[in-house]
C-alpha cells in the first residue's frame, strides 16, 4: 500500500538499519528517487552487507550520510523535505511528498517500569510471553494464565507499539485494541 502513492515520485527514508534498507530497496521499484538519510557516516555498523550492496547497486537510491531532517513543508499535505548535512551544515530541499521514518523503536514505558513486567528492550510483556517466574515475581494471584494482551497485573492490558512482540503497525495496534475490548470484558466478569 505504501508504494502506490510513491509511483514516479521522490521519497525519503530516514534510518540506517535493516528496516530502512529494506524499505529503500522496495520503494526503489516504484519511486523515481529514494533518498536514504542517516545521521552516521555510513551504513556498515547498522545494516547487513547484502542490503548495503543492493542500495549501492541501485541507480535510484541516493545515500545521504551525516544527514538529518530539518524541515517538513506543505499546505494540506507534505510537499517538501529539507535536510541538513551535520558535518558541513549544507541544506537541501527536495520535492518529497512521502517520508518514511525507520529510526528504530525505543518504547516510552518508563512510567510503568516496576509496575508491569518489561522485556530486555523495555517493551511490555503480555499473555503467553510472561514466564511463570515473572508471574510469580509480579505476584499474579489468579488461577488462570494471563489473557492474550494482559500484562503481569490482572485486568491491565497493553496493545500497540509498546507491547513486546507487536508488529509495530497502526493497523495491527487498532486490531489489538479491538481484541482487547473483548478480553477486558471477560476480565471484568471475573471480578
Amino acid at each position: 500500500m505504501e508504494a502506490q502513492p510513491c509511483q514516479g515520485e521522490e521519497v525519503a527514508v530516514v534510518g540506517g538499519g535493516n528496516s530502512a534498507g529494506q524499505a529503500a530497496v522496495f520503494l526503489s521499484q516504484f519511486a523515481s528517487r529514494v533518498h536514504v538519510l542517516v545521521r552516521g557516516p555510513c551504513l556498515a555498523e547498522s545494516m547487513s552487507r547484502y542490503l548495503i550492496r543492493r542500495i549501492e547497486d541501485s541507480e535510484s537510491i541516493v545515500l545521504h550520510p551525516h544527514t538529518q531532517v530539518d524541515a517538513l513543508e506543505g499546505s494540506d499535505r507534505l510537499e517538501r523535505v529539507t535536510w541538513r548535512r551535520l558535518d558541513t551544515g549544507d541544506r537541501e530541499t527536495r520535492p518529497v511528498r512521502n517520508l518514511f521514518l525507520m529510526t528504530g523503536a525505543d518504547p516510552n514505558t518508563g512510567w510503568v517500569k516496576g509496575c508491569v513486567t518489561l522485556d530486555d528492550k523495555q517493551f511490555i510483556k503480555t499473555g503467553a510471553d510472561l514466564r511463570p517466574d515473572e508471574l510469580a515475581e509480579a505476584r499474579w494471584r489468579l488461577p488462570r494464565a494471563p489473557y492474550l494482551l494482559e500484562t503481569s497485573i490482572p485486568g491491565v492490558f497493553a496493545v500497540g507499539d509498546a507491547r513486546s512482540g507487536s508488529v509495530k503497525r497502526v493497523a495491527s495496534a487498532v486490531g489489538e485494541g479491538s481484541i482487547c475490548v473483548q478480553l477486558l470484558h471477560r476480565a471484568l466478569r471475573e471480578t
